[in-house]
Protein backbone atom coordinates (compact mmCIF):
# COMPACT_ATOMS: atom_id res chain seq x y z
CA UNK A 1 0.00 0.00 0.00
CA UNK A 2 1.39 3.34 -1.01
CA UNK A 3 0.87 6.22 1.36
CA UNK A 4 -0.03 9.75 0.36
CA UNK A 5 3.07 10.98 2.15
CA UNK A 6 6.72 10.17 1.60
CA UNK A 7 7.33 8.57 4.96
CA UNK A 8 6.18 7.57 8.37
CA UNK A 9 7.11 10.96 9.83
CA UNK A 10 4.76 12.78 7.48
CA UNK A 11 1.95 10.29 8.13
CA UNK A 12 2.41 10.72 11.87
CA UNK A 13 2.48 14.51 11.48
CA UNK A 14 -0.85 14.38 9.63
CA UNK A 15 -2.35 12.27 12.40
CA UNK A 16 -0.90 14.47 15.14
CA UNK A 17 -2.08 17.64 13.44
CA UNK A 18 -5.56 18.49 12.36
CA UNK A 19 -5.74 16.31 9.26
CA UNK A 20 -7.83 13.55 10.82
CA UNK A 21 -10.36 15.99 12.21
CA UNK A 22 -10.51 17.95 8.98
CA UNK A 23 -11.17 14.81 6.94
CA UNK A 24 -13.95 13.62 9.25
CA UNK A 25 -15.46 17.13 9.29
CA UNK A 26 -15.47 17.20 5.47
CA UNK A 27 -17.18 13.82 5.39
CA UNK A 28 -19.88 15.07 7.76
CA UNK A 29 -20.35 18.33 5.86
CA UNK A 30 -20.59 16.71 2.41
CA UNK A 31 -22.48 13.47 3.01
CA UNK A 32 -24.17 13.64 -0.39
CA UNK A 33 -20.96 13.88 -2.40
CA UNK A 34 -19.57 10.51 -3.42
CA UNK A 35 -16.39 12.24 -4.58
CA UNK A 36 -15.73 13.86 -1.22
CA UNK A 37 -16.51 10.61 0.57
CA UNK A 38 -14.22 8.53 -1.65
CA UNK A 39 -11.30 10.95 -1.35
CA UNK A 40 -11.83 11.29 2.39
CA UNK A 41 -11.74 7.52 2.79
CA UNK A 42 -8.58 7.48 0.68
CA UNK A 43 -7.03 10.09 2.98
CA UNK A 44 -8.02 8.16 6.11
CA UNK A 45 -6.59 4.96 4.69
CA UNK A 46 -3.29 6.69 4.01
CA UNK A 47 -3.08 8.41 7.39
CA UNK A 48 -3.71 5.14 9.21
CA UNK A 49 -1.48 2.86 7.11
CA UNK A 50 1.97 1.74 8.14
CA UNK A 51 4.06 -0.91 9.77
CA UNK A 52 2.57 -2.62 12.79
CA UNK A 53 3.56 -0.92 15.99
CA UNK A 54 2.71 1.67 18.56
CA UNK A 55 2.66 4.65 16.18
CA UNK A 56 0.31 2.93 13.76
CA UNK A 57 -1.99 1.86 16.59
CA UNK A 58 -1.94 5.41 17.95
CA UNK A 59 -3.00 6.78 14.54
CA UNK A 60 -5.73 4.16 14.21
CA UNK A 61 -7.02 4.93 17.68
CA UNK A 62 -6.95 8.67 16.99
CA UNK A 63 -8.99 8.09 13.84
CA UNK A 64 -11.50 5.96 15.72
CA UNK A 65 -11.71 8.46 18.58
CA UNK A 66 -12.21 11.26 16.06
CA UNK A 67 -15.29 9.67 14.53
CA UNK A 68 -13.68 8.17 11.43
CA UNK A 69 -15.32 4.77 11.81
CA UNK A 70 -18.81 6.22 11.91
CA UNK A 71 -18.08 8.58 9.04
CA UNK A 72 -16.70 5.77 6.87
CA UNK A 73 -19.64 3.45 7.58
CA UNK A 74 -22.08 6.32 6.88
CA UNK A 75 -20.33 6.94 3.55
CA UNK A 76 -20.66 3.28 2.61
CA UNK A 77 -24.35 3.29 3.46
CA UNK A 78 -25.05 6.55 1.61
CA UNK A 79 -23.14 5.63 -1.55
CA UNK A 80 -23.83 1.95 -2.14
CA UNK A 81 -23.54 2.45 -5.90
CA UNK A 82 -20.13 4.11 -5.80
CA UNK A 83 -17.30 1.65 -6.32
CA UNK A 84 -14.78 4.31 -5.31
CA UNK A 85 -16.45 4.99 -1.98
CA UNK A 86 -16.87 1.30 -1.26
CA UNK A 87 -13.27 0.40 -2.16
CA UNK A 88 -11.58 3.21 -0.27
CA UNK A 89 -13.92 2.80 2.68
CA UNK A 90 -12.89 -0.85 2.94
CA UNK A 91 -9.23 0.16 2.97
CA UNK A 92 -9.89 2.81 5.62
CA UNK A 93 -11.84 0.39 7.81
CA UNK A 94 -9.13 -2.21 7.43
CA UNK A 95 -6.36 0.19 8.40
CA UNK A 96 -8.28 1.61 11.35
CA UNK A 97 -9.38 -1.72 12.80
CA UNK A 98 -6.23 -3.82 12.47
CA UNK A 99 -3.19 -3.50 14.68
CA UNK A 100 -1.44 -4.94 17.65
CA UNK A 101 -3.60 -7.32 19.62
CA UNK A 102 -5.25 -5.71 22.57
CA UNK A 103 -8.33 -4.08 23.95
CA UNK A 104 -8.08 -0.94 21.78
CA UNK A 105 -7.92 -2.92 18.55
CA UNK A 106 -10.81 -5.09 19.65
CA UNK A 107 -12.85 -2.01 20.56
CA UNK A 108 -12.18 -0.43 17.16
CA UNK A 109 -13.15 -3.62 15.35
CA UNK A 110 -16.34 -3.93 17.37
CA UNK A 111 -17.24 -0.30 16.71
CA UNK A 112 -16.87 -0.87 12.99
CA UNK A 113 -19.07 -3.96 13.18
CA UNK A 114 -21.78 -2.14 15.11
Amino acid sequence: VQTAFKGVAQVQAAADGRALGAVVAAMRAHTGSAGVQAWACWALSNITVGEEGAQRDTRAQAAADGGALGAVVAAMRAHTGSAGVQAWACWALSNITVGEEGAQRDTRAQAAAD
